[in-house]
């Protein structure tokens, strides 16, 4: 046994995450200040999401076949050659809009892809490093909130400093050290290494495994229900974070420092939340933690910030928000883990990525139209509005009773459609 894989990944995902943070403030503010326009902040919002849903949908495979190792680097290697692209093209006077957009198309197309490689590794690393699959889940989530809020606050001072265009420049950095971690230390870990499929590769072997994901998928009511929840709460914190967020800030709260210590706020009290959960989350119901969480980490953001222009009511929201929002991920990453079986994880994580980022794009266009056409904080209220009602699913369908149940296993201990013990016998994992 060894803990340096999982160690290794836990550090390039941090490092990649609190990269992805400075993306977060650092484009939409380059947008604002260099066009004025929230639509178009939008649009690059649209541009940069679009493909991730395609990405997800068809990286299942594609992962398996190449090798989560080789594709968690190469992703991280393209998504920094495509960010760095941005400043210099603008310190050149080269940079057109339609060209950021394809840049920020570029990196939404491989960036999912590098999440998910390393995401379903994590059960058979936890193995490797003999801890257990909520142990490394929470730690997992946990570090990547902290590197959100470690990378937020960053993006904030060096904006305030510097400049949009140099958060850039650190951030296409942070990608090329992940990509050196990943390949450096998973290269003994066979499974990173490519998974040969059984037969010849084809173009229908490749849809055939995409409809055994989604025939998977469709077979679980709660699988299904989580999906279709998250795509809807997705695209609408996609149009929190690319436009009402940063709009908000640049009209009421003073600039780039203070959307920054929001963001680093909700990132700061989401690592306190996961790492809480990851400690006593399992005396708890899984169910009815869900759901309060999400109720306090969704539509309270939207309405504070409609109704107050000062910082510290909506710092007080934020911070409770992320500590709702830090129980969530890992909640769902271990019912995930309990549910797919190993020879079909990366293909369900595919597929159910795709789902739940299908709405992204829409959500940062209407953000930036809505913005444009009727203010801030109408905006505001109707994104609030429609997290509300969603984050009430978990309450209202039978379904959702399943959080709180082992895997595979209904009330009367028979096995649940669509769950690791009904589609195949255990299959041990990769040492």
């Amino acid at each position: 046994m060894s803990r340096r894989p999982l160690v290794a990944v836990l550090a390039a995902n941090t490092i990649s995450t609190a990269g992805s943070s400075l993306t977060l403030i650092g484009v939409p503010w380059f947008v604002l200040q260099t066009t004025g326009s929230a639509g178009r902040a939008g649009v690059v919002a649209f541009c940069a999401t679009l493909p991730v849903v395609v990405a997800a949908l068809v990286g299942g495979p594609v992962i398996d076949r190449l090798g989560r190792r080789r594709v968690s680097a190469a992703s991280d290697l393209i998504c920094g050659l495509s960010v760095g692209a941005i400043p210099l093209l603008h310190h050149t006077g080269a940079l057109e809009f339609w060209m950021l957009c394809a840049l920020m198309a570029l990196g939404g197309l491989v960036h999912t892809p590098g999440l998910t490689a390393r995401h379903v590794l994590l059960p058979n690393l936890a193995e490797h490093a003999g801890t257990t699959i909520t142990r490394a889940a929470g730690l997992y989530d946990a570090v990547s909130r902290g590197a959100r809020m470690i990378g937020a606050a960053v993006a904030g001072v060096l904006i305030a400093a510097f400049g949009a265009e140099t958060v850039l420049m650190v951030d296409a950095a942070t990608y090329g050290v992940s990509a050196l971690l990943v390949t450096a230390f998973l290269r003994r870990v066979p499974a990173a290494e490519p998974q040969r499929a059984a037969g010849k590769v084809s173009f229908g072997a490749y849809r055939a495994e995409l409809a055994e994901a989604w025939a998977f998928l469709s077979r679980s009511r709660l699988l299904m229900g989580i999906t279709v929840m998250v795509m809807m709460t997705n695209g609408l914190d996609q149009g929190w974070s690319s436009v009402l967020l940063p709009v908000h800030g640049r009209d009421a709260l003073g600039g780039a420092t203070a959307l920054g210590l929001m963001i680093s706020l909700f990132g700061g009290f989401a690592l306190l939340g996961a790492l809480l959960y990851g400690m006593w989350g399992e005396r708890f119901p899984r169910r009815a933690v869900f759901a309060a969480a999400f109720l306090v980490s969704g539509a309270t953001r939207y309405v504070v910030a409609a109704f107050t222009d000062t910082t510290l009511p909506l710092a007080v929201t934020m911070a409770l928000a992320g500590l709702g929002a830090g129980m969530l991920n890992p909640i769902l990453t271990t019912v995930m883990y309990e549910r797919v079986p190993e020879e079909l994880r990366s293909r369900v994580s595919g597929v159910t990525t795709a789902g739940c980022e299908l709405t992204m794009p829409l959500g940062g266009l209407a953000a930036g139209l809505l913005v444009d056409g009727f203010g801030v904080g109408t905006a505001l209220l109707l994104f609030g509005g429609t997290y509300l009602l969603t984050t009430l699913a978990p309450l209202v369908f039978p379904a959702w009773r399943g959080l709180d149940r082992g895997p595979g296993v209904s009330r009367t201990g028979r096995p649940l459609p669509g769950s690791a013990r009904e589609e195949s016998s255990p299959h041990p994992s990769a040492k």
